[in-house]
């Protein structure tokens, strides 16, 4: 009798061949570890493809400084369950060594100084390709990635450098200092990746489900109020029952009124939405092609 694999099996077969064939290609990969869900379902990804065996590859986040203290503990928590290295690089440090500027301003965040700190950790962690949670549908310079992404040997992303990947055939080969970004999850959506915790009931950041805190009401976006945000003179101080849809920094991570409070509430209340994802994240705001050029510049 066959069996023919629903949906979410054959996504999850899709990744689980792309994590096996960056373990077989490259020479030491990573998985570049936020903390956010599409990092942590990529995690539980690579221990099904690896299991019995333990998760052979490190988890590299990048802390900015201004992270929630949820995400944090939520990272060190599941690096230990699962027995697998964790390392991390500091944007910091690279303020400290003057390698990255510190923003000023009412809108001073450090997601662009990431960008410095990865390609400063890829090199001294000897990394040559990074594993992370991009899908397609998150923002349009998203969809313009392969599963196996070219960087060249300053870490950038050049749009028009991408090789085709018909038949499933994935080209890893890189040149000496050459890196590649490689998006297991690539072809999921935010619902499917919601649908698939569900499924496989993985463990979240409480984040994602509706709490009370203190906010700041700042134009377009909702922020966690805390000491690393300069104030707006036009900023409002609320107590609000919110969610986070994504987790970065906090200076950025736009929250979302919500009662959702359950997996499958965060399904149903998905599927009444129209805005994207990152839709409330402040940086997003500052022009059309951000994400592009933060990427060019190499940003994940």
């Amino acid at each position: 009798m066959s069996y023919r694999l629903n949906y979410l099996e054959e996504l999850e077969a899709e990744a689980v061949y792309v994590l096996r064939e960056a373990f077989a290609q490259f020479q030491h990969p990573c998985i570049l570890f936020s903390g956010g869900k599409d990092s942590i379902v990529v995690t539980h990804l690579a221990a099904k493809a690896f299991a019995p065996g333990p998760i052979p590859f490190s988890l590299l986040h990048i802390d900015t400084g201004h992270n929630f203290p949820e995400t944090l503990q939520f990272r060190d928590e599941l690096a230990e369950r699962l027995n697998v290295r964790l390392v991390v690089g500091k944007v910091e440090d690279s303020i400290q060594r003057q390698t990255a500027l510190e923003e000023n301003g009412p809108n001073a965040n450090r997601n662009r100084a990431q960008s410095i700190t990865l390609l400063e950790s890829m090199e001294s962690f000897g990394f040559d390709a990074a594993i992370g949670g991009g899908r397609r549908d998150e923002e349009k310079a998203r969809a313009k990635e392969r599963f196996f992404s070219h960087r060249d040997a300053f870490g950038q992303w050049d749009p028009k450098n991408q090789g085709p990947e018909i038949w499933h055939l994935y080209n890893g080969r890189l040149n000496q200092g050459e890196q590649f970004r490689v998006f297991p999850i690539s072809n999921w959506t935010e619902l499917d990746v919601w649908e698939y915790i569900q499924k496989e009931n993985i463990l979240l950041p409480s984040l994602y489900f509706a709490h009370q805190r203190p906010c700041v009401k700042r134009k377009e976006s909702i922020l966690a109020q805390s000491s690393y945000l300069v104030p707006h003179d036009t900023d409002e101080l609320l107590d609000l029952t919110v969610r986070f849809r994504t987790i970065g920094d906090m200076t950025i991570s736009g929250a979302m009124i919500s009662t959702a409070s359950t997996v499958a509430d965060i399904i149903t209340e998905l599927k009444e939405m129209n805005q994207s994802e990152r839709g409330s994240r402040a940086d997003d705001f500052r022009s059309e092609s951000s994400m592009e050029d933060r990427k060019k510049e190499g940003y994940f």
